[in-house]
């Protein structure tokens, strides 16, 4: 996920940083491919092969400049999200996750997506404002998260990406349209 604003984080990037940026996109799948719309398989292993995979997505989403990635995003079936969502919060990979519990109360806002067209193409989505979910680590530890705010509101985007549920189906018919329009105007990556 891009941040909520759609901003590839805030601050401008100089040319190598966003040539580095654009480098790592080329390992996103972008819309409309396939893989984004199928559900993951629960993930059955946790091992170290695991931890590296989550390891090297977090690496891959920052320096894509996003704030979460899911494991369909890169090609891999796997229920596996990582995201980070400050510059001094830590990077956290949750496995199997599942929305436990969530508000009554709801917020719309702007959301961009890597897959979306270089994260430059943003939709509002109407979210529950916090939520509770469970999951476990890359290394098998169970992990619950009481999520608010942006926090939830990534967590809830990372996983429609594990049931292959994309922002342009969250969104209003307007946004969709729009959104679609923007998507046929963009570069292929590569």
């Amino acid at each position: 996920m891009a941040d909520v604003e759609g901003q590839v984080r805030d601050e401008q990037l100089d040319p190598e940083r966003e040539a580095r940026r654009r480098r790592a996109l080329t390992q996103v799948r972008q819309y409309p491919d396939p893989v984004l719309r199928l559900r993951a398989r629960e993930v059955e292993d946790f091992d170290d092969v695991l931890v590296r995979l989550a390891e090297r997505m977090g690496a891959l989403m920052e320096e894509a400049r996003g704030v979460g990635l899911a494991a369909p995003q890169i090609g891999l079936s796997q229920r596996l999200l990582v995201y980070r969502t400050g510059e001094d919060e830590p990077l956290v990979a949750l496995a199997n996750p599942e929305i436990v519990e969530e508000s009554d109360e709801r917020e719309t806002a702007d959301e961009g997506c890597l897959s979306l067209g270089m994260a430059s193409v943003v939709v509002p989505v109407e979210r529950p404002v916090a939520v509770v979910v469970e999951g476990r680590t890359p290394a098998g530890e169970e992990l619950r998260i009481d999520a608010e705010g942006l926090e939830a509101r990534v967590l809830q985007h990372e996983i429609d990406h594990l049931d292959g549920v994309l922002t342009l189906e969250r969104t209003t018919d307007e946004g969709r349209r729009r959104a679609l329009a923007e998507l046929r105007l963009q570069p292929v990556l590569g």
